[in-house]
């Protein structure tokens, strides 16, 4: 009898070219197929009742260079597509009014996909729209040549950043705020603490209309925590993708500020350290869910089973929607997000390609439309469900980009050395003290 060849997945082989090129083109196909072409607006998720997300629209920009350089969108079309969507967003209402699009230049979280007006009452966001205005930047600095379409791209994008007034997002004193309300203005919370806001302070301060002043940097830095976990010394944050968005931009390989002067490390290597954090957290599994491990782990801001308690095997857990999950504190309810995993590849390949090949041994649906599901809880039985546990049915813009991006900057490089082209960027890291390296 001839024996049937193995299905067996070598978790060790590197991803290919062809592997890594087919992830990434399923997953930017997002923003291709789930945005309207009227106006450039990019929905939230793939739910079709879901409005658009001023942060997934960031994302989206960020990607065209991705697709040009790929060959999906030729260069011409894909600078017309930009300009559209840039014009529209600069022509969007702003004001104190509650029914606008942004105000002070900053832009709502949620707007409704065919009018761009604020939806849900949502809160005027700070960090939402500096992923808006990192994909402007973007694209500024991408479309470089003599042509009318480029030249007025990078007129519109530099319209949309230099507007923001972020003094007035401090509300007296020297943190950013998260945003505002019209119905009750600045939420009660600050930017401070390592997180996804070093991208925003790095945008404020490079800012040659509005910028923050030095002290803000400070202040933000001043609440940092340098932690010992699992053996390995770094700047603590629970949540992966806090140790990645600012990343998707800027290259912080050997540039370091004086608190990374300070703990003689940088913050790529930095996070490294949080990738390994997350692994180890996996691997000792200390509350018993399901699936974690070596080559299962990856706790991050992401959809889950939703708010109720179960028993199982004896033990009362408690499940979760959508909220930011992280390592080692917590929280945690079993949920695992592939994308973030994917989004650690130029910090750590070595454990996230087996941990990859593991996802796409799980019918995740890493080869198909849109690219691994964004998270799935294996602890979390559910009978209707294909792998008989739960799968987020949803795609989310924000993940999305973390996904294209790092592939590219894992593969080239490609958005560092954009980047490295933007002046406000440059201005920004400066200003915060980063020196080293390509600076």
């Amino acid at each position: 009898m001839t024996e049937m060849p193995s299905t067996e997945i070598d978790l060790e082989q590197p991803l290919t070219v062809e592997e890594l090129a087919r992830l990434q083109f399923t997953t930017v196909l997002y923003y291709l197929q789930v945005t309207n072409p009227d106006n450039g607006l990019v929905r939230d998720n793939t739910n079709p009742t879901t409005p658009a997300s001023i942060a997934a629209i960031g994302m989206a920009l960020a990607t065209i260079p991705v697709i040009v350089e790929r060959r999906v969108i030729l260069r011409e079309f894909a600078a017309k597509i930009t300009r559209k969507r840039l014009r529209y967003l600069l022509e969007c209402p702003q004001g104190p009014e509650p029914d606008v699009s942004g105000y002070k230049g900053f832009f709502y979280h949620f707007l409704d996909i065919e009018t761009g007006r604020r939806v849900w009452q949502c809160e005027l966001s700070t960090i939402d729209s500096a992923f808006l205005f990192a994909g402007a930047l973007t694209v500024a600095a991408y479309f470089d040549r003599d042509t009318a379409d480029e030249a007025e791209i990078r007129q519109l994008a530099n319209a949309l950043y230099e507007r923001a007034d972020w003094n007035w997002a401090r509300n007296g004193e020297a943190t950013l705020t998260h945003g505002w309300r019209p119905e009750s203005g600045f939420i009660p919370y600050r930017w401070r603490g390592y997180d996804e806001g070093l991208l925003l302070y790095i945008l404020g301060l490079g800012s040659p209309t509005h910028p923050l002043p030095p002290e803000s940097y400070a202040a933000y830095t001043s609440t940092y925590q340098w932690k010992e976990l699992h053996g390995r010394e770094l700047l603590f944050s629970g949540p992966l993708f806090t140790h990645q968005l600012s990343h998707m931009w800027i290259d912080f390989r050997e540039i370091r500020d004086d608190f990374m002067r300070q703990h003689g490390s940088d913050y790529f290597k930095n996070s490294r350290e949080a990738t390994f954090v997350q692994q180890e957290y996996a691997i000792r599994n200390p509350m018993g869910f399901v699936g974690y491990g070596e080559h299962c782990w990856g706790f991050t801001a992401s959809d889950g089973p939703g708010w109720c308690t179960r028993v199982i095997d004896g033990v009362e857990r408690k499940f979760f929607d959508y909220i930011a999950r992280g390592a080692p504190y917590g929280p945690d309810d079993g949920t695992v997000s592939p994308w973030v995993v994917i989004a650690s590849l130029p910090f750590a390949p070595e454990i996230v390609i087996p941990t990859a090949r593991n996802f796409a041994k799980m019918d995740l649906g890493g080869t198909r439309l849109y690219g691994f599901k964004p998270s799935f809880n294996q602890t979390f039985t559910t009978p209707d469900s294909p792998t008989g546990w739960w799968v987020t049915p949803y795609h989310f813009g924000i993940d999305q980009g973390p996904v294209v991006l790092m592939i590219e900057n894992y593969r080239t490089g490609l958005l560092w050395g954009i980047m490295q082209r933007c002046q406000p960027v440059v201005t920004g890291l400066r200003r915060a003290g980063f020196s080293g390296g390509w600076l």
